[in-house]
C-alpha cells in the first residue's frame, strides 16, 4: 500500500511537539472514495451518496474527529508542561494555532483550547476554529483520571463537531497494559448540512511507548463496537473484530477489521479491513464476495 510520506513526516513532527496520544481508531478527517479498481468489472462504483459507499465515509469522518480531539486535548494539557500546571489560569499556545487555558482553581478541572472564531491552518494542515472544552480530574497517565470533551462552535475544515466524549483511565489490564474506555456521543455537521452521528464505546490498550517520555513511539491497539446514523437516518453498527492498529507516529490506522451491519443491507457480510500494519490512506471493503480498494481522505 502506498505511504503519504508528506503527510505522515508533518503529522510527526506535530506529534513530536506534544500532541497527544490518538484515541480510537485514527484516520485524516475527509471521506473514502473508491479507487477505479474492483474485483468484479460489472459491480457498480461504491459513491458516498449510497448507503453502501456513504457509511465508510461517514464513519471515516466521526473516527478521525474521535481521536484528533482527544489528541489535541492532552497536547494542550502536556505541551506546557509545568507552565500549564503551575498557577490556576495560565496560557500557552499548540501548534502556533491555539490559546489553551488551564483553570485548575476549580474542581474539576477545565481545560479551554480556542482556536480563534476564524480558520487557523494547524500543523497537520487542517482547519480548525472556535473552542474544544475538557473538564478534567488527574493526568491522561493516572490511574482513575476521567476526562469530558465537549465543544463550542468547534470547526474542522468546515465541519461543525458537537456531543460529548468521556475518556477513563481504567489502569492496567491481565496483561499489564494500561488502557482506557473511551465513551463516544458526536454529531458532525458536514458542510453540505449533512448531519451524522456517532456514539458507543471504544477501550484504547497502550500497547507500546508507555514508558518512554517521547509520544511519537506510542501505539495503541482499540476495540469496541460504534453505531453510525447517517443523514438519511439509516443505522449501522461497526464492530471491531481485530485491534486496530494505530500509532502516533502515523495519521492512518494500519491495521485491524471491523465488521459492519445493518437492517439496511441486503444479504452479504461486510467488513472494512484497514491492512497488514503499513502507514497508508489505503482500506478495503469487501460485501459479500466482491472486494473494494477504497482511499481515506
Amino acid at each position: 500500500m502506498a505511504k503519504i510520506k508528506t503527510t505522515t513526516m508533518n503529522y510527526k513532527t506535530f506529534l513530536r511537539n506534544g500532541a497527544f496520544v490518538l484515541a480510537a481508531s485514527l484516520l485524516t478527517l475527509g471521506a473514502c472514495k473508491r479507487n477505479d479498481n474492483t474485483n468484479s468489472t460489472s459491480t457498480p462504483a461504491l459513491t458516498s451518496a449510497d448507503d453502501n459507499g456513504g457509511y465508510a465515509s461517514d464513519a471515516a469522518k466521526l473516527e478521525t474527529n474521535n481521536n484528533d480531539v482527544i489528541s489535541i486535548a492532552d497536547a494542550a494539557a502536556n505541551t506546557g508542561g509545568v507552565n500549564l500546571r503551575s498557577t490556576a489560569t495560565t496560557a500557552t499556545t499548540i501548534g502556533g494555532c491555539a490559546t489553551v487555558t488551564n483553570d485548575t482553581s476549580v474542581t474539576p478541572h477545565v481545560l479551554t483550547i480556542n482556536f480563534g472564531t476564524s480558520d487557523c491552518t494547524c500543523a497537520d494542515y487542517k482547519n480548525r476554529r472556535g473552542e474544544i472544552i475538557v473538564t478534567y480530574t488527574g493526568r491522561y497517565k493516572d490511574s482513575g483520571s476521567t476526562h469530558t470533551i465537549t465543544y463550542s462552535n468547534y470547526f474542522v475544515n468546515d465541519n461543525q463537531v458537537k456531543g460529548i466524549k468521556t475518556v477513563t483511565n481504567m489502569g492496567t489490564n491481565t496483561s499489564g497494559r494500561v488502557y482506557y474506555d473511551v465513551t463516544v456521543n458526536d454529531t458532525m455537521v458536514l458542510a453540505n448540512d449533512s448531519i451524522i452521528t456517532w456514539t458507543g464505546n471504544r477501550v484504547r490498550t497502550w500497547d507500546s511507548g508507555y514508558s518512554t517520555p517521547i509520544r511519537s513511539d506510542d501505539v495503541y491497539l482499540i476495540t469496541g463496537t460504534t453505531t453510525l446514523t447517517r443523514a438519511n437516518g439509516h443505522t449501522f453498527t461497526f464492530d471491531i473484530t481485530t485491534p486496530l492498529q494505530v500509532a502516533n507516529s502515523c495519521p492512518y490506522i494500519e491495521a485491524g477489521i471491523v465488521s459492519i451491519s445493518s437492517s439496511t443491507f441486503a444479504a452479504g457480510a461486510r467488513t472494512l479491513n484497514y491492512g497488514d500494519g503499513n502507514c497508508d490512506d489505503e482500506a478495503q471493503l469487501t460485501i459479500g464476495t466482491v472486494t473494494y480498494n477504497i482511499t481515506l481522505h
